[in-house]
């Protein structure tokens, strides 16, 4: 059972070593920070993290970020490398404290919507507290410095997905088109999928911590679970 689950995205900015302290970063930083304290708050006896990535898989336990996947100098990983999305999972848990059990899984960009739904729920089944710490990325065509330059529908897509995430709306989120998501290069389509396959929106209510596109990319960062004001 999913008892509580964090957004994040992932890009390379949420790395110090990388950017250092970029006042552009600092927001987002600190949103998805505290969406993972919130999720170590619901004490969960394992936290499994998702993002996408070019195959499905699992991935070791022990896996970490490769900085040097993102053109950094650092240290090889304390672990075998992972790919970045599941990566930075590992190193916002890393940041927070995290020493407990967690499971790390890829899904790819080719997978179906209902193959992801079915992960999540298998996901869901896994444990009877589970946590979910979900990276993905909203649209990269959001004005002439996204990666994918400017899309007119890029605006219309992420606000669907902000409200539905606002509104844990698990339906909207498992109705994306993946087609009209890899246009607009939205990465996160099929990691937003294995969400709503895995929880339900009767049960955890939504808190969106923070919501911009500063490079051009959408970043949303949300927790689902009790409402944070009520967490203490």
């Amino acid at each position: 059972m999913i008892i509580a689950a964090a957004l994040c995205p992932w890009p390379p900015l949420l790395v110090r070593e990388l950017t250092g302290a970029d006042p552009v970063a600092a927001d987002l930083r600190e949103a998805c920070g505290a969406a993972v304290r919130a999720l170590l708050a619901a004490h969960p006896d394992v936290i499994t993290v998702v993002g996408p990535a070019t195959a499905s898989a699992v991935w070791p336990a022990e896996g970490r970020l490769n900085i040097a996947a993102f053109g950094g100098r650092a240290a090889p990983p304390t672990g075998p490398a992972v790919p970045p999305s599941v990566g930075l999972g590992c190193y916002l848990l890393d940041q927070a404290g995290y020493a407990g059990p967690r499971r790390l899984l890829t899904v790819s960009q080719d997978e179906p919507p209902a193959a992801c739904r079915q992960l999540g729920e298998e996901i869901a089944a896994a444990a009877a507290r589970t946590g979910l710490l979900v990276m993905a990325d909203g649209s990269a065509r959001r004005g002439p410095r996204a990666p994918g330059h400017f899309d007119a529908r890029a605006a219309a897509f992420d606000a669907e997905v902000e409200r539905a995430v606002r509104a844990a709306d698990l339906q909207a989120l498992a109705a994306i088109d993946p087609a009209l998501a890899r246009e607009l290069m939205a990465t996160g389509r099929p990691a937003w999928q294995v969400l709503a396959g895995a929880t339900r929106p009767a049960a955890l209510r939504a808190d969106v911590l923070y919501s911009g596109d500063p490079f051009g990319v959408m970043y949303l960062v949300a927790f689902f679970g009790r409402q944070l004001a009520d967490m203490g």
